[in-house]
């Protein structure tokens, strides 16, 4: 199995339907880093290169987002299969068929010539591998949710695993500077099968249980801003309890940004800087109940950061 070091970005089609209802339960709150490995329903442009002097596709109108169908009518099967149909048309214009949401667009690319070859200027992804963590596992069902929100916009996937990581090494988070989490995607036993993923996170069915006790899942009312924990693996495989404090309850009826988190721990703090990416999906814990998972650091103060509701990754499971 290929091995990449490499760390979160920052994120399913519906396929088996997830038997989770929304309604509060118990829930085993997980807190593991995993690697994810997710394989898209087709070939995506995810940014713009205009290193050359320019960028043919953003310039004929494509956008972050779009799903490149064909290219002079041949059907895209993966971002190689582009690449070698640019490179075969020697700098000739090129249709583009493109899905973009609901609707069908065309729109017609002149490659640029560069020290590498005809290119497009454009970044584009069939599969997209990461470090996330897992936020509960239903040992009813065998369900698991992770990171709390969509990896790269909620991208439609085909398939994907999460598999067993450990973290090598930290970035440590510092303002105007996102830290991060490292470690080896693909090198680690899997774990489950990612099935869907969301702009509340992502779930599948876990292929080997994650142990614990189940906690109730915690009803808006039962969360108040105060003390806190935070489960969460920054070293190694070492899964640990650390203080946080609740400093706001928004709970927005889009997004994920429900909570405002600040981190207290000592130690958490020596070590990351607070909340770093990654940590994405860190179960939340408040007077015995899973409250939610970590989504987001404030890019000015890493200490700070948002979280989503439990309810909200609940409502979309099924």
């Amino acid at each position: 199995m290929r091995k990449r070091m490499i760390a979160m970005l920052a994120a399913l089609l519906l396929l088996p339907v997830l038997l989770l209802p929304a309604a509060a339960q118990d829930l085993i709150p997980v807190g593991q880093t995993v690697g994810l490995a997710l394989r898209l329903d087709g070939v995506y442009v995810v940014r713009f290169d205009s290193r050359s002097g320019t960028a043919p596709a953003q310039d004929a109108g494509l956008k972050v987002g779009d799903r490149i169908v064909a290219v002079d009518g041949a059907e895209l099967e993966s971002a190689d299969a582009l690449r070698s149909l640019v490179a075969a048309g020697h700098g000739a214009d090129l249709i583009l068929r493109v899905r973009r949401g609901e609707k069908d667009m065309s729109f017609t690319v002149r490659p640029v010539s560069t020290q590498s070859g005809w290119r497009l200027g454009v970044y584009v992804q069939d599969r997209i591998e990461g470090l996330g963590t897992v936020t509960f596992y239903d040992p009813g069902t065998g369900v698991f949710g992770a990171l709390g929100h969509g990896v790269s916009g909620g991208l439609q996937i085909l398939d994907g695993a999460a598999t067993q990581t450990a973290v090598l090494s930290v970035r440590r988070g510092e303002a105007g500077q996102p830290g991060e989490l490292r470690g080896l995607v693909g090198a680690g036993e899997r774990l489950g099968r990612v099935e869907k993923n969301t702009d509340r996170g992502v779930f599948g069915h876990a292929e080997q249980a994650w142990e614990g006790v189940a906690i109730p899942a915690a009803e808006r009312s039962e969360i108040t801003t105060g003390p806190a924990e935070l489960l969460c693996n920054v070293e190694g495989t070492e899964i640990r309890r650390c203080a946080v404090e609740i400093e706001a309850l928004t709970f927005a009826d889009e997004g994920c940004r429900d909570l405002r988190l600040r981190v207290t721990d000592p130690e958490l703090l020596a070590r990351t800087g607070g909340i770093v990416q990654g940590m994405s999906g860190s179960p939340i814990l408040q007077n015995g109940r899973l409250v939610g998972a970590v989504t987001h650091v404030l890019i000015g103060d890493p200490t700070r950061g948002y979280g989503i509701f439990i309810g909200h990754m609940l409502e979309v499971c099924g």
